[in-house]
């Protein structure tokens, strides 16, 4: 029945593409005769017989019932002005691009075939390859160029190294197909484009940025520094101008008197490396090291393509609706708490180990346990517990993690020196449960939080506070540790009437383990993005903390 429903809607909005494009309405400028159309809609019939049944083509004009959308009878059509337009003035795409090219022979041909009173055949023609241009170009808006095939089989290479890597990426939700039916359905191509760009993660912003880098690499880039030992403020050296000039390209430099010229490392030049620093994610105390020098010394080149790779990556993720938000970005190592779009609340927090990815995956947020048990997981029973056990039977037990026959109710605790464990070193079947009892020293801390997942992955304290004193945060098996749990706790007691805070710090004081079933619960996406636009306004920088960006951009579509 329901097949049936949708067959029947689809069917009626075609009735309504086949009327709009017949009769015109906002979509033609010109519209051509009804035998024009008739006679078009013979040909590219005839002509898409041959073609496979999976083509652009065939796809595209089953689903416009055979009409031409870009030719009429005496000139091309609105559409195509809006096409050609979109492309010429795409700041993103270079003039050098063969998408750029390919519109310009087409516009000249369009010149050629109206000009010299063409053939229907030769306007079907034309129509074919505007087709296949609006394709290329649609492509290159909507899916961005990322091989993710390609990416995904290194990633499952990796497997050969122990390492597990995943990246989850979700489909956008605009296909050329769909967007060229919500234009003709409105009357603009260029108002669908505009609809169709991702809303969320500051990609409008981000691709503002893209252009501004263009811009700077247009007027000549910036040279390399040749930075050696570190620069004493007050005192002169001949770097000096060169940093400056570094600087005031990317807008971190801005003058604090209008009188800061000469070879001193100044206050004001100071400050500029300091906010140079904290946009790439490096110790913020104006020294100039060896991160800091390596993240000057990247060219406008490099990070023009690090910006077209994470704006491709933003087109992949899963597009959210919700009132809140949470967003953890593995390069910066930090978790955001978003509520109607605006950031309530951010944290550090640590990320799997490079031998040890987090996934990049999404999920919701559902339930939170105060003072939980670590399960812990096979892998890490047999390549860390196991070696301890068979030089010492006694190892978990300062641990505090108890040994059980297995998973059920009747499971026994067993003593840690009664089973060879050597057995169980590299099998693939483990019988025994590990289990870390509920307190402070305790490796998921006194609260975690759960959105069952393929990955096993989780959000949790954790007892190891001072590695968030560090900027680079990559410790964990995968899952994510929080700097500030209770916090995130108190934001979703806020809005959640199953959650009572108060009581739940009563609980953390002892040992109990307790589930909190929450019923306003969260959209989590982890993301990997090594350039992004934060809630500031500022554009941010981060190091290739897992080696994603060479894997995809070693297979970077070229337009």
């Amino acid at each position: 029945m329901t097949r049936l429903k949708n067959r029947g809607i689809h069917l009626l909005i075609g009735a309504g593409l086949f009327l709009i494009l017949l009769v015109g309405q906002n979509a033609f400028a010109k519209t051509g005769s009804l035998e024009f159309h008739e006679a078009a809609s013979d040909v590219i019939v005839n002509s898409l017989q041959t073609q496979p049944k999976n083509s652009f083509l065939k796809k595209l004009y089953t689903q416009l019932f055979f009409i031409p959308v870009w030719v009429d009878k005496g000139s091309v059509s609105f559409f195509t002005y809006e096409l050609f337009t979109q492309i010429e003035e795409d700041r993103t795409l270079s003039h050098t691009s063969r998408l750029y090219q390919d519109m310009l022979r087409l516009k000249q041909k369009a010149i050629r075939v109206y000009g010299d009173r063409g053939t229907l055949a030769q306007k079907i023609d034309l129509e074919f390859r505007i087709s296949q241009l609006y394709k290329g170009y649609a492509d290159y808006t909507l899916y961005g160029s990322i091989n993710w095939g390609a990416f995904k089989a290194r990633l499952f290479n990796l497997k050969a190294e122990d390492v597990n890597a995943g990246w989850d990426t979700y489909r956008p939700r605009v296909s050329p197909l769909s967007l060229i039916e919500d234009a003709v359905i409105n009357g603009s191509l260029a108002d669908a484009f505009k609809r169709a760009v991702p809303k969320e993660y500051h990609y409008a912003s981000l691709e503002k940025e893209l252009v501004r880098y263009l811009q700077i690499q247009q007027s000549g880039g910036w040279v390399p520094l040749h930075l050696k030992g570190l620069l004493k403020l007050g005192k002169p050296y001949e770097v000096v101008p060169l940093l400056r000039e570094r600087l005031r390209a990317t807008g971190d430099y801005l003058p604090c008197s209008g009188n800061e010229v000469g070879l001193v490392y100044d206050e004001c030049l100071k400050k500029a490396v300091i906010h140079f620093q904290k946009r790439n994610g490096l110790v913020s105390n104006g020294v100039i090291g060896e991160n800091t020098r390596t993240a000057l010394n990247q060219t406008i080149e490099q990070r023009i393509l690090t910006i077209r790779l994470n704006l491709d990556r933003i087109k992949w993720l899963n597009e959210r609706h919700s009132k809140r938000h949470i967003i953890v970005n593995i390069p910066a190592f930090t978790l955001y708490f978003e509520e109607d779009g605006k950031l309530r609340l951010s944290m550090k927090v640590i990320t799997g180990k490079r031998k040890h990815p987090t996934p990049v995956f999404s999920n919701m947020v559902q339930f939170i346990i105060l003072n939980p048990y670590w399960n812990v997981p096979k892998s890490i029973i047999q390549k860390e517990m196991i070696p301890k056990l068979l030089r010492n039977p006694n190892a978990m037990v300062k641990k505090r993690i108890e040994i059980h026959t297995g998973w059920g109710k009747d499971a026994r605790k067993i003593d840690g020196g009664s089973v060879d464990w050597g057995q169980y070193r590299y099998s693939k079947h483990m019988p025994f449960r590990f289990a870390q009892v509920p307190g402070y020293k305790n490796a998921l801390g006194k609260v975690k939080f759960l959105f069952p997942n393929k990955y096993s992955v989780y959000m949790h304290d954790t007892p190891t506070k001072y590695l968030f004193k560090r900027n680079a945060r990559a410790y964990s098996h995968g899952c994510i540790r929080l700097e500030k749990p209770i916090e995130l706790l108190k934001t979703f007691a806020s809005f959640n009437d199953t959650v009572d805070f108060e009581k739940a710090e009563k609980i953390l004081k002892g040992k109990k383990r307790t589930y909190l079933n929450l019923k306003e619960r969260v959209p989590l996406d982890v993301v990997y993005l090594t350039a992004w636009v934060d809630y500031d306004g500022v554009l941010q920088f981060r190091n290739d903390a897992y080696g994603y960006d060479e894997m995809q951009l070693s297979s970077f579509r070229k337009w």
